[in-house]
């Protein structure tokens, strides 16, 4: 590891909690890249986004069916994870059967409920609203029953570079509680504990345009959740909608997305009322020894 790049990692290690580090990045003349929390001659800051972005829209949708009495509206989720949703009907015009307040729901996963059935109030007349629909991954109903996880992943000891609260990214409610531990890429990553395989990110190289990088994310039956981020391009063992046991390999270690190294970012969230959030968590053992799986293997 060059001692730039070390540099940058000792910085990630503060923690804080409001405010962020700022990051500046220049090139030297030798094209050499350096981090730094200097504002040097002809330096740039380095701009984070967060690394959680996560587009649902093709996998949960808004249906609307027309028939001759007017119009139903359903909601579907392709997801094999419930989502919570929130449709508001606004700018009517016309309209009967239109509920007054929002309508709330927790979708189950691989379904579609109807929410509304609208008719024109002049069957002569074309009726008009505008649909709003909110949602979020997960049940918000169910309380974690969980907090402590075994190291996800084999081999090491390597090194915490950014805990809870770190002021480099760790500041964002997706992201306040996660931890970033420094590892060769190529190490292998595993379930810290058993559920359901819900979304994944295999195909993309470098920073790409996800600042998750490859990414796997593994519902829990207490309804939280652990994402495993910037992971190696195609190393993604696992699919969507498969059940895996704690120890199961997931993928192998990168440097995709918004990482400025070779490391595992490891997160628990959980659907806090329309919103995902990462949840406080401890591991069972320090990040600095060995795990108790296997070495190696696969």
């Amino acid at each position: 590891m060059s001692g730039r790049l070390l540099f940058l990692f000792c910085l990630l290690t503060f923690t804080g909690s409001a405010s962020a580090l700022t990051i500046y990045k220049y090139v030297d003349k030798h094209g050499v890249v350096t981090y730094s929390d200097q504002a040097v001659p002809g330096a740039q800051v380095f701009v984070f986004s967060d690394r959680m972005v996560e587009r649902l829209d093709n996998q949960v949708k808004l249906e609307t069916k027309k028939h001759e009495a007017g119009e139903t509206l359903l909601v579907r989720n392709d997801l094999y994870a419930p989502v919570q949703i929130e449709l508001r009907l606004e700018q009517l015009d016309n309209v009967v059967g239109a509920p007054a307040k929002p309508i709330n729901w927790v979708v189950p996963p691989r379904s579609h409920i109807r929410l509304a059935t609208l008719a024109p109030r002049d069957a002569g007349k074309p009726l008009r609203y505008k649909p709003k629909l909110r949602y979020a991954l997960g049940d918000p109903r169910l309380v974690p029953t969980q907090n402590r996880y075994p190291l996800p992943w084999r081999g090491g000891p390597f090194r915490l570079t950014q805990g809870a609260g770190g002021k480099y990214s760790h500041y964002t409610p997706k992201g306040r509680y996660a931890m970033d531990i420094a590892m060769p890429e190529g190490t292998p990553i595993v379930a810290a504990r058993a559920g359901m395989v819900v979304k994944t990110e295999n195909n993309q190289s470098g920073r790409g345009n996800n600042p998750a990088g490859n990414f796997v994310r593994i519902l829990h039956d207490d309804g939280t959740m652990g994402v495993y981020l910037h992971l190696m391009q195609g190393s993604v063992k696992v699919r969507e909608g498969q059940r895996v046991a704690t120890g199961t390999l997931l993928a192998r270690s990168g440097n995709t997305g918004n990482s400025t190294g070779p490391h595992l970012h490891f997160v628990v969230q959980r659907n806090v009322g329309l919103a995902v959030e990462s949840i406080p968590f401890d591991f069972t053992q320090p990040v600095n020894s060995l795990p108790n799986f296997a070495v190696g293997g696969e």
